[in-house]
């Protein structure tokens, strides 16, 4: 296989208000040193907590999030190091997907408009072909020729999450970034655009980072997962070797919760882990393991020293 992105030792800081005049100035570090490797044809799921870093790691990877410092090698090219023309070059190989289909979509603008103003931005091709373009687009995501005259206000949810697709593919990308592509539609909706993502990823050789905290939603679309903890990944590893044997307890913890996972009890299910309280505060991250304070399993060692990831797990007491 061949490697798309290599995201080596991303680290992402924001500065935050002085507590008073002269006071040094805090820093909430959002990501710490995350590493990661996407191949090409394949789907990379980020999971975790609220507030754990997913969203802003992927926007960061993707220059769309100012980083402290690390490297981003897409295709062998540091992102990070690109001038702003080169990194607009750049930009019709990696695209992305929103949440919310709607506050993404220009309320004023035709949905046909929307679609081809990729296009029209990185001036590619000519606007016949352009418009060729955005009705081979709605074909190919599911959608009429005769609805590219419409506002998006005339579409439900999913077909607007459809357009936002069709938007995404226009300048044929190598990578899509899907910031939890169906978290705002309902589960019968959900399926079908999940469907969709897969059947692009398979037709259209795509890779993916996908981001969400639905675990059920990661089992199905993507071929490796990442679980991301304060900033940090705790815990990487093929899809199906995660969901069947996760050496995290972060990670047990995530399983154990997920209404859609869990299995019967005569099928030798048992919840292996019951977390309580909240992740320590970014700003003054603890100098040990990030998760030692809700482990049952945490030891001395856990408080004094951060474990490092190693196979594919950071934990001292693995399994």
């Amino acid at each position: 296989m061949t490697t798309l992105l290599d995201v080596q030792d991303l680290t992402v800081r924001f500065a935050l208000p002085r507590p008073r005049m002269f006071a040094p100035r805090p820093h909430l570090e959002a990501v710490r040193a995350v590493s990661f490797t996407l191949e090409k044809g394949r789907a990379l799921g980020i999971v975790g907590e609220s507030g754990s870093g997913k969203t802003t790691a992927a926007m960061a990877a993707i220059r769309l999030t100012q980083s402290t410092s690390g490297k981003v090698l897409f295709e062998g090219d540091d992102l990070l190091g690109l001038s702003d023309e080169d990194m607009r070059a750049r930009r019709r190989d990696v695209q992305l997907i929103f949440q919310d289909p709607y506050s993404s979509l220009n309320p004023r603008a035709r949905v046909g408009d929307i679609v081809r103003e990729p296009l029209d931005l990185l001036d590619i091709g000519t606007p016949a072909d352009r418009m060729d373009r955005v009705r081979e687009l709605f074909a190919l995501v599911g959608l009429r020729e005769d609805q590219l005259s419409l506002f998006p206000h005339q579409f439900s949810g999913g077909q607007r999450q459809r357009i936002s697709i069709a938007r995404a593919l226009t300048t044929n990308p190598k990578l899509l970034v899907c910031d939890e592509p169906v978290s705002a539609l309902d589960v019968a909706i959900q399926a079908q655009i999940l469907n969709l993502l897969a059947k692009l990823k398979r037709d259209l050789g795509l890779s993916y980072l996908f981001i969400s905290h639905d675990l059920g939603v990661v089992r199905h679309v993507c071929d490796d997962v990442a679980v991301m903890y304060l900033g940090k990944i705790v815990e990487q590893a093929p899809v199906e070797q995660l969901f069947d044997a996760p050496q995290h307890p972060y990670t047990q913890a995530l399983l154990s919760a997920a209404p859609s996972l869990k299995r019967r009890k005569s099928q030798g299910y048992t919840r292996p882990l019951n977390i309580s309280g909240d992740p320590p505060s970014p700003i003054n991250p603890p100098l040990g393991c990030a998760f030692a304070q809700r482990c049952p399993k945490a030891a001395a060692l856990c408080i004094e020293k951060r474990p490092q990831l190693e196979n594919g797990v950071a934990c001292h007491f693995p399994g």
